[in-house]
């Protein structure tokens, strides 16, 4: 009897995990080198690619998981998507944007309701809070990068990358409203101020 490829291995223990595994993990469940599981996920990526099935093999700060592609994920019914509800998605495009953001930027932009917003993203964990004198600054996390489908997970890096998105697809119109573009400096850098209107 064969031994089975690794590359079917990694594959099959992707898909039933459901969620991101490093290479350590994978290394450690499947009994092999993480030498030869990075270049096991390397070759599987390419032949997934080469597949055109409805999959690919996604990295994420380190991190491999089984992913429907964007292309296809378009066309699934919307109970299928592991999207955010509809009410958080300007909260955490705004944060995303502007991160690492002040909560009280956010409350100024959302009103009140962004308390509850920031509070249901950290528990999906979404978005992370850390204490900053008589606020909060929000940043986003592995977790949003992996739904989101963002290829990294430095804060800037996602930030540069989440602009990127939104100035290709017209999102800002959907999501974040009206843009008037000014000007803001923040810990030393300028950043793009989007103002947002209070309806949902």
């Amino acid at each position: 009897m064969t031994e089975t490829p690794l590359e079917l291995l990694l594959e099959a223990q992707l898909f039933a995990a459901g969620r991101s595994l490093s290479v350590k993990e994978l290394a450690e469940t499947l009994g092999y080198e993480a030498d030869e599981v990075s270049a096991a996920l390397d070759h599987l990526q390419g032949a997934l690619k080469r597949r055109r099935g409805a999959l690919h093999l996604a990295e994420v700060g380190g991190r491999w998981a089984m992913e429907v592609k964007p292309k296809v994920a378009a066309h699934l019914p919307r109970e299928t998507k592991t999207d955010l509800p509809p009410r958080l998605l300007k909260a955490a495009s705004l944060i995303a944007y502007h991160q690492p953001m002040p909560q009280s930027r956010l409350v100024e932009m959302l009103g009140q309701r962004a308390y509850d917003h920031v509070r249901e993203l950290a528990q999906a964990g979404m978005i992370q809070r850390r204490r900053d004198g008589n606020t909060r600054r929000l940043s986003t996390t592995r977790r949003f990068s992996e739904v989101f489908g963002c290829p990294h997970t430095d804060r800037a890096k996602v930030r540069a990358w989440f602009r990127e998105q939104v100035a290709d697809s017209g999102i800002l119109d959907d999501v974040l409203g009206t843009v008037v573009v000014e000007e803001e400096q923040v810990d030393g850098t300028v950043q793009a101020v989007l103002p947002v209107g209070e309806e949902e």
